[in-house]
């Protein structure tokens, strides 16, 4: 019956995580359309409340399809209280659940991450902090960006 379960279950998880992947492209696509200052400037209005409250259901939805049921206890710091939070030890893609649960915030990622088709589209709209391992000083500059994100006074989103 558990095989049985898994052989009905597989495909339709699939088709819906696909399904909400390309809903989450085209909301990120959406937003990022015609942006102004394209990862320089933060995303402001109507772009940055689309981006914060579609992707975090979207991917709230995802874990659901995959079969994770996500409990939070306490009570999620605010942009105010925390510009910056750490979520460790980036190992895994559990880390999503994190970014749904607070609101969509910047992260740092790799630079490369931005050109992969679908996903560079949605973690564009995220506006990450890009860190290059080709770039001698990109950990001074990552360093430098993360503390200019930090110190605009709720300009830009929280940084992950």
């Amino acid at each position: 019956q558990t095989l049985l379960q898994g052989i009905i279950l597989l495909p339709l998880r699939a088709i819906g995580i696909t399904f909400i992947l390309l809903l989450a492209w085209l909301s990120a696509s959406i937003a990022t359309f015609h942006q102004p200052g394209r990862g320089f400037l933060p995303l402001k209005g109507w772009r940055r409340r689309m981006i914060q409250s579609s992707l975090s259901s979207l991917t709230r939805t995802a874990f659901f399809v995959m079969g994770f049921q996500v409990k939070v206890k306490g009570k999620v710091a605010s942009l105010a209280e925390a510009p910056i939070f750490v979520a460790a030890p980036h190992s895994s893609f559990f880390d999503a659940i994190i970014c749904a649960l607070t609101g969509m915030p910047s992260i740092v990622s790799r630079a490369e991450n931005l050109s992969t088709p679908v996903f560079g589209t949605i973690l564009r709209s995220l506006q990450p902090v890009a860190v290059s391992r080709q770039d001698p000083n990109s950990r001074k500059n990552t360093v430098a960006e993360i503390t200019r994100r930090a110190l605009s006074k709720g300009q830009w989103p929280q940084v992950n």
